[in-house]
């Protein structure tokens, strides 16, 4: 067995592939945040940084593209409509099936 030299060492090394790292805030069509991943899902998302990612803050949204802070938790209310979950008629909090007698209810 030969030894190896220097150069051909280098050589037989395969050059490695650098990734872009990308992080991401995926956030419903009223821009509540979802989740945040470093994978391509399907979805709306925005583009964030590494810092943000890390430290995600607790009061924020998606306007326009843009992470924006709130100062305060933003309340949204269930309503009962032709499109939603269908719930119990008389207990909101307990999820039937369609063939069931049912509400349905969304966030608006």
């Amino acid at each position: 067995m030969s030894e190896m030299t220097e150069a051909e060492f280098w050589a037989a090394l395969a050059p490695v592939e650098l990734k872009t790292v990308t992080y991401r805030l995926y956030h419903d069509d009223h821009g509540f945040p979802l989740f945040y991943s470093m994978e391509d899902l399907p979805g709306k998302y925005i583009d964030i940084d590494q810092e943000t990612y890390a430290n995600p803050p607790t009061h924020a949204r998606v306007i326009d593209g843009k992470l924006v802070l709130t100062h305060r938790p933003t309340v949204v209310k269930l309503r009962p409509g032709e499109f939603g979950i269908p719930c119990h008629p008389s207990d909101v909090s307990i999820v039937v099936s369609e063939h069931k007698p049912h509400i349905k209810w969304s966030l608006r």
